[in-house]
């Protein structure tokens, strides 16, 4: 028997994943969370084979939250089922540690035959992402600024763009105003921008708003 932890932060996703997964007899929904705190407690009270989860929660979510379920736990597979399609967004969560990735537009059965496999300690990737990160990949001489963030930079982006305070984002993280500070001005000074204005512009002209 598959043990899922299902993580959304919208209770009617929860309960469409669950219905779908309650189809399979070989698995079984054990818990479910509302944001990315409570994926980290639930998971260290043990008992869990997968976790699925989505991409934009309150707390530790996407690429961030990935990394901490990895370095907790190195060996529970991990599938992101998220409406994000964009290959850039995919391509950090695979590189934290992810081993599935859906969009929540997924076939029903897609995402049956996903879970298995990722749980199983296979790799699922939807093949219209598969196809362009390959592409994408083959132009990466033609990066554009935000990709050369690191993960912790974008994270910090992401979260200015969506309106966060810094205080904010560093109780989100568990790191000091002072360092979110830093990463900032590393972020602006590699985007080329000179405001917050402008950092939020650029999130919003290049989809990154989450």
């Amino acid at each position: 028997m598959i043990r899922i932890l299902i993580a959304d932060d919208h209770a009617i996703v929860r309960q469409g994943v669950r219905q779908v997964l309650a189809f399979a007899a070989d698995m079984e929904v054990v818990a479910e969370a509302r944001d990315g705190w409570e994926v980290v407690e639930r998971l260290r009270q043990g008992g869990i084979d997968l976790l699925i989860t989505d991409m934009s929660m309150p707390g530790p979510h996407g690429a961030e939250l990935v990394r901490r379920v990895r370095d907790e736990h190195p060996h529970l597979p991990v599938m992101v089922l998220t409406m994000h399609g964009e290959a850039q967004i995919t391509a950090r969560v695979l590189k934290a540690g992810a081993t599935g990735y859906l969009t929540k537009d997924s076939e029903p059965e897609v995402l049956l035959a996903a879970a298995r496999k990722v749980a199983a300690g296979g790799r699922h990737i939807d093949p219209m992402l598969a196809e362009k990160l390959v592409f994408e990949t083959s132009l990466a001489g033609e990066q554009r600024p935000h990709e050369r963030l690191s993960n912790r930079e974008y994270e910090v982006l992401v979260r200015i763009a969506r309106g966060e305070s810094l205080n904010d984002i560093a109780a989100a993280l568990s790191i000091s105003a002072k360092t979110i500070s830093t990463h900032k001005a590393r972020l602006m000074q590699k985007l080329d921008v000179h405001s917050t204005a402008e950092l939020v512009r650029y999130a919003v002209q290049n989809d990154l708003t989450g």
